[in-house]
């Protein structure tokens, strides 16, 4: 059976949000700022670190 990665990670992050009850602002906070970074000048610096 295939997966498709973004349902994985979507199944993740709520079983997450669930599990750890983390504030709303946090969870937007970090959604929104992972958007901005990684249409950013900075993509290609950080891009080594997270493969």
């Amino acid at each position: 059976m295939s997966v498709p990665l973004w349902f994985f990670i979507a199944c993740l992050a709520v079983v997450g949000v669930k599990l750890v009850r983390p504030p709303l602002w946090l969870v937007l906070v970090l959604l929104i700022g992972g958007y901005l970074v990684a249409g950013s000048l900075i993509a290609p610096t950080i891009d080594p670190f997270f493969k």
